[in-house]
């Protein structure tokens, strides 16, 4: 484990404020966990960042060019083959080639805790009722079963999981294009399938069917007969 962790100002880590570097809660707990120091560049000193923005200026002239990557995952896979590459090559800026500096480096490190720190993104929320959850700028669908109870959201830099009570209730790939909706279809049928339930409690039940009595059985109940009717038509 590196002694000095070093980032560029990342908000995310944590910021300058009254002079002095001023960390995350997030970042705290993980450098407590792991007893490295963190050291965030001051604005302004191209000193310390010109040391991370060389290395990113060589991937970008040495490694990009001509690549094509269909994921994150082949885009780490296809570094990974690269560095086993270059780093056997020899640097003008170390005198030597970076693998025959990495033995020096790891018996200058840290050991690493018992206990790993806790990473990824965790947040808890109620499941709203068009069951999907945010995360960045994108949406992932949750099952509708658990529509209002509280679910807890994990997060890494491959998976989006939601968790109710224990129980798994949503599992996608990330995604790190913007603005995507992401949906599981067993979540789309079984938010079709509520849906359609819903409605039929919702519509009002048929009228109860009433016998239609004929008219004739109500002059036989009163005992009137047609030539009665007929007295009193020529009495009017």
């Amino acid at each position: 484990m590196p002694r000095v962790l070093v980032w560029d100002g990342e908000g995310a880590i944590g910021r300058w404020r009254g002079g002095r570097s001023e960390l995350t809660g997030e970042c705290q707990a993980f450098r407590g966990t792991l007893g490295a120091k963190v050291l965030i560049c001051r604005p302004a000193d191209p000193e310390a960042k010109g040391l991370i923005e060389r290395a990113h200026d060589y991937l970008e002239r040495s490694f990009l060019p001509g690549r094509i990557f269909g994921s994150p995952a082949e885009f780490n896979t296809q570094l990974g083959d690269w560095l086993a590459v270059v780093n056997t090559r020899t640097r003008r800026a170390l005198g030597c080639a970076p693998n025959d500096r990495i033995t020096a480096d790891r018996q200058a490190m840290l050991t690493l805790p018992p206990v790993a720190p806790a990473t990824g993104w965790r947040a808890s929320t109620r499941l709203a009722r068009d069951h999907y959850i945010r995360l960045g700028s994108n949406d992932y669908s949750v099952h509708p079963s658990v529509i209002g109870r509280r679910i807890e959201i994990i997060a890494d830099l491959a998976r989006v999981r939601a968790v109710c009570e224990g129980r798994l209730v949503a599992d996608h790939e990330r995604i790190w294009a913007a603005h995507q909706t992401i949906s599981d279809p067993e979540h789309v049928a079984a938010a079709k399938v509520l849906r359609r339930h819903r409605i039929g409690m919702l519509r009002p039940a048929p009228e109860p069917e009433v016998e239609q009595r004929c008219l004739a059985d109500y002059d036989t109940a009163l005992g009137v007969t047609s030539a009665d009717q007929s007295d009193e038509g020529g009495v009017a």
